[in-house]
């Protein structure tokens, strides 16, 4: 039987749409629109997350200090 990856979890801040071009106002010389690029700073621009039991970090004592 095939084996299928898990579908990967979508950012809760930007619902996937990790990267968004933002109009300043202004325009340039040719009349085109100033632009910036803005990134989700949840998930660095991927759109999506991992789940918060595989990004925990602990120390390989299975978290536990002595």
């Amino acid at each position: 039987m095939p084996q299928h990856a898990p579908a990967p979890r979508v950012c809760p801040d930007c619902d996937g749409f990790a990267t968004a071009i933002i109009t300043t106002g202004t325009h340039h010389q040719d009349g085109s629109r100033t632009t910036t690029p803005v990134t989700c700073p949840t998930c660095k621009g991927t759109g999506t997350t991992t789940p918060a039991a595989l990004t925990s970090s602990t120390t390989g004592s299975g978290g536990w200090s002595v």
